[in-house]
């Protein structure tokens, strides 16, 4: 299309506005701004609620009453079952939390900031500057933790192996004032990628400057195949332990996308050394995270593989969402734009004509359909480029998803005509 005359240009930009008016003339009010499980999804998760019903069954396999105050790093059950899906030897190395993930991130950089770390010499709040490594496009709310605290974020592509290491070893061995680095090692947020056996391992023998360095190992879709063709990712504290560096990475991940996102159970995986650091300091933050949650988990799913048969079932819900979607994107815009096609995760990442995101993403307001705002997927809100849209394909209605992956084709050639108009003015 952009090797188009001028008049051919008007011409085509002519028949695209007609058919996005006759678009918004439909009232549409339709969502894909974020990776929210379907209805579909939840209802499975329906059976958990109901498996704790008498005094007698809230309690666990050691004895313990878990409607009561204790436990602090969660209940041996549950810590046995995310030992066995994170890959974790021990269950020394297991604080298990409350529902969410990222507050578990957000509280471990605040613990950071107020108590330094393991092996630190001072508070990360008393150094002049702190910075964190930022693979991008990435996820959003990991830059909006720093941007509220105040973090600098360094930007570093994400190449089809993971990120770009050979940025990340110069930068960590040369600035002390990097005390920290984002990842979404398997299906990443927006992406899809999956580390490489090599780039986990280079993390592994990372050579920082700051001895208070962590890598923020966030595993989020860990079990979120949607594919036969399941990506496999190497166990990077296991590794890092190898070269002499398992105090450096924090592991994380939660039952958010596998029972329910408000009310699952999350994990963090670390070396005995950085979980008996936290403990003494969580241990006057609370008493421990909701026990019968735990335990509700752990009657229902009842092992890992009572987990992986789970996320089979999510995977036949939601695989024909990310089909139709991606049959219509190279159906439509194969001339225009590129696409992620990922084995698992919750996105498609879009990249359209440089300079034309916001302008589809506006459209695509215009029309009834909300969208991760663009530049969402870099540190600050801001896309260089401004060309990468994170697409949700998963709680739409199949038929609703199908009209919104049409009307985004529309939207992105029509973003993409105005653009090559421009060039020839």
């Amino acid at each position: 299309m952009k090797n188009l005359s001028k008049q051919e240009l008007y011409e085509v930009k002519s028949e695209l506005e007609a058919k996005y008016n006759r678009y918004k003339s439909l009232g549409l009010k339709l969502d894909m701004s974020r990776g929210n499980p379907c209805k579909e999804q939840l209802d499975i998760s329906e059976p958990m609620l109901s498996v704790l019903k008498t005094g007698e069954d809230c309690i666990d396999a050691f004895g313990f009453d878990c409607r009561n105050y204790g436990i602090l790093d969660g209940i041996p059950e549950a810590k046995a079952l995310f030992s066995e899906l994170m890959n974790t030897a021990s269950t020394d190395e297991i604080i298990i939390g409350g529902n969410s993930s990222l507050n578990m991130m957000y509280d471990n950089i605040v613990r950071a900031m107020i108590f330094g770390v393991y092996g630190g010499e001072q508070p990360w709040s008393k150094c002049d500057k702190i910075k964190f490594i930022c693979p991008v496009p990435g996820y959003d709310r990991h830059f909006k933790i720093c941007e509220s605290l105040g973090i600098e974020m360094i930007s570093v592509p994400l190449l089809p192996d993971g990120p770009d290491m050979d940025m990340v070893e110069k930068l960590v061995s040369e600035d002390e004032s990097i005390k920290g680095m984002w990842c979404v090692p398997k299906y990443s947020n927006p992406s899809g990628v999956t580390y490489s056996n090599e780039t986990v391992l280079r993390f592994a023998k990372l050579k920082p400057k700051a001895k208070d360095f962590r890598v923020f190992w966030d595993n989020a879709y860990s079990l979120h195949d949607i594919s036969d063709r399941r990506d496999i990712l190497l166990n990077v504290l296991e590794e890092a332990k190898k070269y002499g560096n398992g105090d450096m990475i924090y592991k994380f991940m939660s039952t958010s996308k596998v029972s329910f996102p408000g009310a699952g159970v999350a994990a963090m995986a670390a070396s005995k050394n950085n979980i008996n650091f936290i403990k003494k300091i969580m241990g006057v933050q609370t008493i421990g995270s909701d026990k019968l949650n735990q335990l509700r988990h752990v009657r229902y799913f009842k092992d890992a593989e009572g987990v992986r048969e789970q996320m089979h079932r999510h995977a036949e819900i939601i695989k024909p969402r990310f089909a139709v979607l991606i049959y219509i994107l190279e159906k439509e815009i194969p001339d225009v734009a590129t696409w992620s096609n990922p084995n698992g995760g919750y996105f498609v990442s879009l990249t359209v004509p440089d300079g034309c995101a916001k302008r589809v993403v506006s459209l695509m307001k215009e029309a009834g359909v909300t969208m991760t705002p663009a530049g969402s997927t870099f540190p600050y809100g801001v896309d260089p480029k401004d060309n990468n849209i994170r697409i949700a394909p998963t709680n739409p209605p199949l038929a609703e998803l199908q009209t919104a992956a049409e009307i985004l084709c529309v939207c992105v050639r029509l973003a993409a005509v105005e653009k090559y108009l421009s060039e020839k003015e």
